[in-house]
């Protein structure tokens, strides 16, 4: 099916309708969420799920032979099993985490921080959220390796060839956005990981972005890690992922020690369990994993084709109707985009926009986004940001432009 066909094979307005938040107001006004590149919304499926686990199944997992344990330890795998047939990967390859941050520090502390020397370097590239960036200076600190920064061309994508050249034989790995929180830049992270690979690199890709909008496929990646994060992706918060190859999960030391990451605990030494749960200590949000399965259920029934195709059509409008309003400069024109956009306005600070356009019911994002070298890039110290899901829609991005105007004329 072509673009068009798939984003009109699904009812959206019914679609909507499960988004119980959707339908408050704000201010006295309708709410126009457009900030789900901060968070999602959560479905009634998700809302019921959590509120089901808590009524009828709360135990703690792995530790009862009791009912109720059993209950709850197969809610929790089955939450495993559906994101990782989600991701196209083995559900034994995934650990389950608090999110994308704690997933690219496990990889920082218990990948590269035992294997990396002084003379080694890490690449990062300039559009990454600090999340991918921190963490491998705070490895490069206790290590004595070096960070290394691909830049961005002049339209806001990875400049390939320069990112190519950077990768000599001293670097260990690579860290990359699958899809920028800024820009809304998809990286051709397939394309990136063989170039990779082909010299020896391990990958790593933040997937934060990605998930929530569009059909993945991590084993033809090609990386070594992916990290993903539940609650961009109408899950609750708290809840993400880290899939890792099989190969390094078994060399990996523990990151945290404590309940279910062990075997057998002796004085003399402790033998761990086996990847993934030897990464999985104490006890984990449940509840919180059981809502991540539902809302893969519900992405998968709607079907990330139509999500993704849904979001573009949304993306253009959008485009077109911020072109018509005078004075707004938008930030990189990437050669494909997610629906995320970074804009200012002539003459107003972004976070003066952002409240004022609270007060007409519209959300958007003010601030760095996590991503100060990027603002550097750019010469700002901030931007508003606009990022649409497939469950807005087009009268929402008419009221926000009117909102806009509006907004403009008094900080004119």
């Amino acid at each position: 099916m072509n673009a068009v066909t798939d984003a009109t094979a699904v009812d959206w307005a019914r679609v909507r309708a499960d988004f119980p938040l959707l339908t408050r107001e704000v201010h006295g006004k309708p709410l126009v969420y457009f900030d789900s590149a901060n968070t999602g919304q959560k479905p009634e499926a998700v809302i019921e799920a959590v509120d089901d686990f808590y009524r009828r199944h709360n135990a703690n997992v792995s530790r009862a032979v009791h009912a109720l344990g059993t209950e709850a330890t197969e809610a929790y795998e089955a939450a495993r099993a559906k994101l990782a047939r989600f991701l196209n990967v083995r559900a034994d390859e995934l650990v389950l985490c608090s999110g994308t941050t704690f997933a690219l520090n496990l990889v920082a502390y218990s990948w590269a921080l035992p294997r990396l020397r002084p003379g080694d370097a890490i690449v990062v590239s300039r559009m990454e959220h600090h999340a991918n960036i921190v963490p491998w200076q705070l490895v490069a600190e206790r290590t004595g390796a070096t960070l290394k920064v691909a830049e961005l061309d002049e339209r806001g994508d990875l400049d390939l060839e320069r990112l190519y050249a950077l990768l000599t034989p001293e670097v260990r790995l690579l860290a990359v956005a699958h899809v920028s929180n800024v820009l809304g830049t998809v990286n051709p992270v397939r394309e990136i990981c063989r170039e990779a690979r082909r010299r020896g690199i391990v990958t790593v890709v933040d997937g934060s972005q990605a998930a929530p909008h569009r059909a993945l496929d991590v084993a033809a990646i090609g990386c070594d890690f992916y990290a993903i994060t539940g609650h961009k992706m109408c899950g609750p918060t708290g809840t993400g992922a880290l899939w890792a190859r099989r190969e390094h999960l078994a060399a990996m030391p523990p990151f945290l020690g404590g309940g279910e990451m062990i075997k057998e605990v002796r004085f003399e030494g402790t033998v761990y369990n086996e990847p993934p749960h030897k990464f999985e200590a104490g006890t984990p949000n449940i509840a919180g994993f059981v809502g991540l399965g539902a809302a893969v259920d519900y992405l998968s029934a709607l079907g990330m084709a139509h999500v993704e195709a849904r979001e573009r059509e949304l993306l253009a409008h959008f485009n077109e109707a911020l072109a018509a309003v005078e004075g707004v400069r938008v930030f990189g024109a990437p050669r494909e985009k997610a629906a995320v956009v970074s804009f200012l306005v002539e003459g107003a600070h972004a976070h003066d926009l952002a409240t004022l356009l609270d007060l007409e019911g519209v959300a958007i994002r003010s601030g760095h986004h996590c991503a100060h070298p990027l603002m550097q890039h750019f010469g700002v110290p901030a931007t508003c940001r606009a990022s649409l899901a497939f469950y807005n829609t087009h009268e929402e991005i008419d009221a926000f432009v009117a909102a806009l105007r509006k907004v403009r004329r008094l900080l004119a």
